[in-house]
């Protein structure tokens, strides 16, 4: 994750705040692309999905085409006029990468994004579950001083309703200590942090159970042949997680 660093000067003098993202030092000018040339939503998809995708190292044709249910072949082409605008570089057979210039872009639409999910939880009544989508709708349609305002409006929250941290203003983002679920030793106390996991039938599973941001749970039993945990609650109940979603339960270890 990513921490403040120094702040320097953009590429046309503009100020920069320079941080160091998830998988590479990024420079988020404070004017934004947005102001210079206006980026597309599918441009801002393909660049999130970059992002979101970047932990592993390079992100391969297929990586992406799963992520946004494209056909590979419309990926192929969108990858090439990405690396022509500078944002990404890709070689074939070898990946794609943001450049500093894409990861400023994309940690600016995912701080819009998490700040309109908290919103909609917030004053809007919405679920949990249901944020995602709607903030995917609405992402591309406001501005930045919108977000800004927003942010304001919403006393400038760390996190967004599934536990994300949400980018600061300069793009970085606070160093996180924790771990999936499905790593958990049987007997330990943990605390959820966040849920990595964008499916609302599986996040409203999880609402009913009270598997968000914040419980407390005690793990009963951990099998690490297949990641599946059984944890109890802090109301007694207890509930069996099988990897896919244990593994996207984000958890702190309790003493």
């Amino acid at each position: 994750m990513a921490e403040e660093g120094a702040r320097g000067r953009g590429p046309a003098g503009e100020r920069a705040a320079v941080a160091d993202g998830p998988c590479c030092t990024i420079v988020w000018t404070m004017r934004g692309l947005e102001a210079d040339r206006p980026l597309s939503a599918s441009v801002g998809d393909y660049l999130k999905a970059i992002w979101e995708l970047s932990g592993s190292g390079d992100i391969s044709t297929t990586d992406i085409s799963r992520r946004l249910s494209v056909a590979p072949g419309s990926v192929t082409r969108a990858l090439v006029r990405l690396r022509e605008k500078g944002l990404i570089e890709h070689e074939r057979y070898r990946g794609a990468s943001l450049t500093e210039l894409g990861q400023a872009e994309a940690l600016r639409l995912v701080r819009r994004h998490r700040l309109i999910e908290t919103f909609l939880l917030e004053h809007l009544g919405y679920p949990w579950q249901d944020v995602h989508d709607e903030a995917e709708r609405l992402e591309h349609a406001v501005s930045d001083s919108f977000t800004e305002r927003l942010a304001e409006h919403l006393g400038h929250p760390e996190r967004d309703p599934h536990g994300a941290p949400i980018p600061a203003v300069d793009g970085s983002l606070p160093t996180e200590d924790a771990f999936p679920l499905s790593r958990a030793e049987g007997g330990r106390r943990v605390r959820v942090l966040r849920v990595a996991h964008e499916d609302a039938p599986a996040l409203a599973y999880l609402g009913e159970r009270n598997l968000v941001p914040g419980s407390l749970l005690t793990v009963e039993e951990a099998r690490p042949l297949d990641g599946a945990v059984t944890v109890r609650g802090e109301d007694g109940l207890s509930h069996s997680l099988e990897q896919p979603l244990a593994g996207a339960i984000f958890v702190q270890s309790l003493p």
